[in-house]
């Protein structure tokens, strides 16, 4: 995928870097694949507001993705690459030889018409899912699995992948983007390639509104609160409002948050960057 800069005909053109959607083969949905969403707005089942800064947005349908691939051994056929409305990547089409249809994450470099299996004994091709212990040390991945047959839980947002490193004993060393080496087990299911769309990264809105039809509500600042709003909030003229802080008193800016505690620390080698 490419980015395309507008000329600035209007002024929320003037900033606006839009994707090309040339990789999209169709724009119908899959209709037994779609789930009706609702929008909270960020209201919990009483009407209370719990998450700020949500609401409104454009109407979408939720496309049910296979992140599980457990159909082995039966080849399917890539029939179209789709724009996804909840979320970065985009999604293809693959219509197994039994019939059954799903939506799967499209990695880079995959076209229509190609055929995609998985399970154990196929060749390491793009799109195909193998175990861990049967993918060649060095080949770049994603859609991976943390605990097996859960379904893949990481690398799985527009561009990312992970690279096979290692295999020692029942644990499989991955390299992450961010720098962190983790072990998985090699019992876990992962996706050949890398994701597509490498370039969401690259676009910007443009204007307010753009981001009004995401669902994003306006934020305001902590620093142009009262005291009794926020930590940062009150102060005579333009303060700077202190340590910057969260609504709740969370340090930023440097601050850990991840737990000590946390059962999957001891599958990190290497922390990131």
């Amino acid at each position: 995928m490419a980015v395309k800069k507008l000329r600035p005909i209007t002024p929320g053109q003037r900033f606006r870097v839009a994707p090309m959607f040339d990789e999209i083969t169709s724009s119908t949905p899959e209709k037994s694949l779609l789930v009706t969403s609702k929008r909270s707005g960020g209201r919990n089942n009483t009407g209370k507001m719990t998450i700020r800064n949500i609401g409104g947005g454009h109407k979408k349908k939720i496309r049910i993705v296979d992140f599980k691939r457990n159909k082995f051994g039966i080849p399917a056929t890539i029939k179209s690459v789709e724009y996804d409305p909840s979320r970065s990547a985009r999604v293809a089409l693959a219509v197994y030889a039994d019939g059954t249809k799903t939506y799967i994450i499209a990695p880079e470099g995959l076209e229509v018409g190609q055929k995609i299996v998985s399970g154990k004994d196929i060749a390491p091709e793009i799109g195909n899912a193998l175990y861990l212990s049967d993918i060649p040390l060095g080949t770049v991945i994603h859609n991976i699995e943390l605990k097996p047959g859960k379904g893949a839980a990481m690398s799985r947002s527009a561009g990312s992948y992970a690279q096979l490193l290692a295999r020692e004993g029942k644990y499989a060393t991955l390299k992450l983007p961010s720098g962190e080496m983790r072990m998985v087990l090699v019992t876990c299911l992962a996706t050949i390639g890398s994701v597509g769309n490498s370039d969401h990264m690259n676009v910007r809105l443009g204007k307010a509104g753009r981001n009004r039809w995401l669902g994003r509500r306006p934020r305001v600042r902590g620093v142009a609160m009262n005291p009794v709003d926020h930590p940062m909030g009150g102060g005579e003229g333009r303060a700077s409002g202190g340590h910057p802080r969260s609504r709740t008193g969370v340090l930023a800016k440097g601050f850990k948050t991840r737990s000590k505690k946390k059962y999957s620390n001891r599958f990190i080698i290497t922390k990131r960057k």
